[in-house]
């Protein structure tokens, strides 16, 4: 009953504003509410007060004691949603598959895949040497086990 009506808040503070969306909602049962949030254009401080808000005002804490904790997408989380791959078209990527770890640039994002391209060094076809070539790969979603924003310093 509790998870439920927290859910419909969260789903009605979530139509409010369409660039958001949910990552995780979980109730432990101390009745601790935790919501992580992405969004298209990223999540702002005001935008998870405003969910926080939407929750906590419309429950009574006399029927039902609880701690509420509404939180972004951390830079380092692992990407979950395809939806997420749009807001980083452009930055690096580091994806494991079952039989390979990539890191790349993420160019493109289709309705069922991504790619990623990235230089490498390889053997000349003639002669000794190495030279730099232009890789690109196409992956699918089903395939990606794992996939991270590699933050620059």
């Amino acid at each position: 009953m509790f998870k439920e009506k927290v859910a419909a808040l969260l789903e009605k503070a979530l139509e409010e504003d369409e660039s958001l969306f949910l990552i995780d909602f979980e109730i432990t049962p101390a009745n601790t509410i935790y919501v992580v949030l992405d969004g298209d254009k990223g999540v702002s401080l005001k935008d998870c007060i405003k969910v926080s808000r939407a929750i906590e005002h419309n429950l009574d804490r006399e029927e039902t004691d609880f701690s509420l904790e509404v939180t972004s997408a951390g830079a380092t989380s692992a990407i979950v949603l395809p939806r997420q791959y749009k807001k980083n078209i452009g930055r690096k990527l580091k994806v494991v598959t079952a039989g390979a770890t990539l890191e790349g640039n993420l160019t493109d994002v289709s309705p069922d895949s991504i790619t990623l391209e990235w230089k490498a060094r390889e053997p000349k076809p003639v002669g000794k040497g190495k030279v730099t070539v232009q890789k690109k790969q196409q992956i699918a979603f089903s395939e990606i086990e794992e996939a991270k924003v590699v933050l620059k310093f």
